[in-house]
């Protein structure tokens, strides 16, 4: 995700290519999410710019907007993949593979929301993202009030531009106000404006402060280099436009993605990459400098010394839990199956019944032969269990054979006579 520099960055070139030019004009695609979920639309969007003046460019933490010559002003968040791109310039180029480098930028560019065409110019803007988590809106206050209103008033302050804001009493007073992981603190945007997960990461890793300690249990020399990691990181990733190959080699960004590969995932001096879960979010920590000295929540569990591979399989035990509890809903499903299965055959026993009752009462239309057929087969039925026939052995009824304890040996001899057929 773009981050306090990444967004430094767009910035940088948007105040590069468009400070002081008129919009001539704006082809929009429209998308009822990016534009949609903060109230606007593409037509909006297309009819608000066109023919306005750029006067400036500007950021707070991972928010950036355009500063027209009258309201609305666009005001952007990039989302997870989102990105400006410009025709005649590349924005990204540290990010393209080796063999792309060359390669003149498509144009228009894949998953475009808007394009500036700018008045006299050949150069033209794009705003992009795959993934459409991005967010476009328009505000529409002074540009003065900007900071004032939302989205920009419900996130903390910026590392860079508000420094006399963001004092080490000021992030003091902050930690011990929570009681939450400090990683998740430092990733919340209403508290701190612009810090994401590997900016987050680099921080507590130069601090030596382990990502899961309770946010009110450091000591204020803990809470001072913090605050000391926090500022040297977030100011040289806005100086350098996070162009990471800019970026110190003591740095842990430059080892920290090869999770996974056990063979890379260390540092220069030999140090071990440990990857956890905090906040929702993976963190790398080197667990041989960021020890837990206070508190810690109760679910996530200790990584000190900790393997990659078994804190993976602690963060995949987590969801055996709702296995029993399907088992027991299959169970509860199979019983009611159970039971309903069984239903009808009481309803085809009370059926046989009516249908029993329904010839009773019709027999007295029918004839005298139809009358006396079936009781005689019933009265030779009778007779046959009466006389202990073969037919009466063959079909014998459970409760007949059923096993007691004899009380005398002569119930016992009875019993056989009627299993037997014969008279005793």
């Amino acid at each position: 995700m773009p981050e306090i520099g990444e967004v430094a960055r767009i910035v940088h070139f948007l105040r590069k290519h468009c400070a002081s030019k008129v919009i001539s004009a704006v082809q929009v695609q429209e998308d009822n999410i990016i534009y949609g979920k903060v109230g606007t639309s593409a037509s909006a969007f297309q009819k608000a710019m066109t023919g306005k003046r750029i006067l400036d460019a500007k950021q707070q933490g991972k928010y950036f907007w355009l500063e027209m010559d009258s309201a609305p002003h666009p005001v952007m968040h990039l989302g997870m993949t989102g990105w400006i791109k410009f025709k005649t310039d590349d924005t990204s180029h540290y990010y393209r593979k080796p063999e792309d480098e060359d390669k003149p930028q498509e144009w228009p560019p894949r998953f475009w929301k808007f394009i500036l065409q700018l008045q006299g110019e050949e150069n033209e803007i794009a705003f992009v993202d795959p993934r459409r988590l991005a967010r476009i809106r328009l505000v529409d206050v002074a540009a003065k009030e900007l900071r004032n209103t939302t989205p920009l008033k419900e996130n903390g302050p910026d590392p860079v531009i508000d420094k006399e804001i963001l004092t080490e009493q000021w992030l003091e007073e902050k930690l011990k106000s929570k009681k939450v992981p400090i990683k998740a603190l430092l990733l919340d945007q209403a508290n701190i404006s612009g810090i994401g997960n590997w900016v987050a990461d680099e921080v507590l890793y130069q601090a030596r402060i382990h990502p899961e300690q309770y946010s009110y249990t450091f000591s204020s020399a803990q809470i001072a280099a913090l605050h000391k990691a926090m500022m040297e990181v977030c100011g040289l990733a806005v100086e350098v436009l996070s162009d990471s190959s800019q970026f110190p080699e003591t740095w842990l960004m430059k080892y920290r993605w090869d999770k996974g590969k056990k063979d890379k995932n260390v540092l220069p001096n030999g140090d071990k990459i440990v990857h956890l879960k905090v906040g929702g979010r993976t963190s790398a920590i080197v667990p041989r400098l960021q020890k837990k000295t206070g508190k810690v929540a109760g679910d996530v569990g200790s990584a000190d010394e900790m393997e990659e591979d078994t804190a993976e399989s602690q963060e995949e035990a987590a969801p055996k839990k709702p296995k029993s509890k399907a088992k027991k809903a299959t169970t509860k499903v199979k019983a009611e199956v159970d039971e309903e299965e069984t239903k009808p055959k009481r309803a085809r026993t009370t059926k046989r019944k009516a249908e029993t009752a329904d010839e009773d009462e019709s027999a007295s239309v029918k004839s005298e032969d139809e009358d006396t057929k079936p009781v005689k087969k019933r009265q030779t039925k009778t007779a046959t269990k009466t006389n202990g026939t073969k037919a009466t052995q063959a079909k014998p009824k459970k409760t007949d054979v059923k096993v007691e304890t004899p009380a005398a040996e002569g119930q016992t001899r009875r019993r056989s006579g009627r299993l037997s057929g014969k008279d005793i």
